[in-house]
């Protein structure tokens, strides 16, 4: 078995990459039914749809989510995984005869490597779509990741690359995947405490003031238990945990740290053992996007 996000029953990763360009973007598209949920916590976001995955909102899933690379010019891409949805009979029933596909979308900055000019629009956001399997999710310079870096704290001289890792944990009989794309302005470091990127563990005062918008974390989390959209987003508490024990500093107000999340089975299982394997998994994932970045 894979032990990526795509072990998970129905869930399946596309990506479009452009390496000459340093750009990219990753498809996450979900099974139904699912229950999905998602917050953001660091101070420069790019999104698209991530206000209807708050707790009391009337849609209760949605059939992708869409990390992307291309700043604010890069959620154009949800239009072209829109299309490719529209085109599969999927999205939400809104009783008229007519489905809208949702597709909550997050971005990273990555307009300083490369050619800027070149970002996921419409139609690389379909390619992803379409590429989308449930083969195992390769790590590294890839998707939405290829022109992620991190380590910019410390300035630019010791900036590396990024990149996405997924991982796979159990708790019980249930599954939880983990996609991440690693471009925060602080270094990065395993679940045990080893510096990959070469930081401190206590950062200190930066060494360079990034500008706003220019980095962010972003993590979908996909599991086989059943768990309500209250439920989830304890889940995505527990995932921005992680991120906050791997990444030094993370939530910065330069960053646009978001963790999305979906329940897309009915295993049953216990939260507590579920936040867990969340926190795990967000760790291994970010951990094997830095370290397959930078083989």
């Amino acid at each position: 078995m894979t032990e990526t996000i795509t072990a998970v029953p129905g869930v399946r990763v596309g990506h479009w990459t452009d390496t000459e360009a340093m750009t990219g973007c990753t498809v996450v598209v979900l099974p139904e039914p699912n229950v999905a949920a998602g917050e953001i916590r660091g101070g420069a976001p790019g999104s698209r749809e991530t206000a209807l995955l708050q707790p009391g909102m009337s849609v209760q899933q949605a059939q992708a989510f869409l990390l992307t690379g291309g700043s604010a010019f890069g959620l154009a891409a949800a239009d072209g995984v829109v299309r490719g949805l529209v085109e599969d009979d999927r999205g939400h029933d809104t009783g008229t005869g007519v489905k809208v596909p949702i597709v909550p979308a997050a971005v990273i900055f990555d307009l300083m490597h490369g050619d800027p000019s070149v970002r996921p629009g419409p139609e690389e956001g379909y390619s992803a779509y379409r590429a989308a399997s449930d083969a195992p999710v390769e790590s590294g310079v890839i998707g939405a990741g290829t022109g992620a870096t991190a380590a910019k704290w410390r300035g630019l001289e010791n900036m590396v690359p990024g990149g996405l890792g997924s991982a796979l944990e159990r708790a019980g009989d249930a599954m939880v995947g983990v996609l991440a794309v690693l471009n925060p302005v602080g270094d990065v470091f395993t679940l045990e405490g080893e510096s990959i990127t070469g930081g401190d563990h206590v950062p200190g005062a930066p060494q360079l003031i990034p500008s706003d918008l220019t980095n962010t974390t972003l993590v979908v989390v996909a599991t086989d238990a059943a768990v309500a959209r209250v439920e989830l987003s304890r889940l995505i508490v527990r995932s921005h945990d992680a991120i906050g024990a791997c990444i030094r500093p993370a939530h910065t107000r330069y960053d646009g740290d978001a963790v999305f999340a979906a329940s897309v089975g009915d295993v049953v299982a216990s939260h507590d053992e579920l936040g867990e394997a969340v926190f795990v998994a967000t760790a291994r994932a970010i951990e094997n996007a830095v370290r397959a970045a930078n083989e």
